[in-house]
């Protein structure tokens, strides 16, 4: 069964808002990917001042508790407001879990603002709002476990 974790977006204080949370659980960030590690697309040009901020990261609170995080950049078509700032996110076990998750979850998603797929930080992806409002991500680390 997947485990649930809390991810929060950020205004461009991402980095600064984790520093500060390693401190409070006292335990250390496992990891940091910013914008600009991402590979070059034809497609997307990404703004030079977009490449410091952070595409994820993420700490343990406890074994089976995460607290993860990205800033959030308007050139992606995303816009800080509050509301958007948490998600509940499901860390699945499986990439089958992942897919029926997102399958029966997605169904009648106000705003799909990222399908199922493969990411930089995780084998298989997906962020959305549900059709009652709420924001989701599913999340299955799968092959890219050791990346961060």
């Amino acid at each position: 069964m997947a485990k649930v974790h809390a991810y929060l977006n950020f205004n461009g204080n991402c980095e600064e808002a984790f520093k500060f949370y390693e401190t409070v659980f006292d335990t250390q960030n496992i990891g940091m990917h910013k914008m600009g590690d991402m590979p070059a697309s034809p497609d997307f040009q990404l703004p030079e001042n977009a490449k410091d901020k952070v595409m994820h990261t993420a700490l343990f609170i406890n074994e089976s508790t995460m607290l993860m995080g990205s800033d959030i950049v308007e050139e992606f078509g995303q816009k800080y407001v509050q509301g958007n700032n948490s998600y509940v996110m499901l860390d699945a076990e499986t990439a089958d879990e992942a897919k029926k998750l997102y399958d029966r979850l997605s169904v009648h998603a106000k705003v799909m603002e990222m399908p199922l797929g493969e990411q930089l930080f995780a084998e298989l992806f997906a962020s959305f709002i549900d059709q009652f409002g709420i924001p989701w991500m599913i999340h299955f680390e799968g092959n890219k476990a050791q990346q961060m």
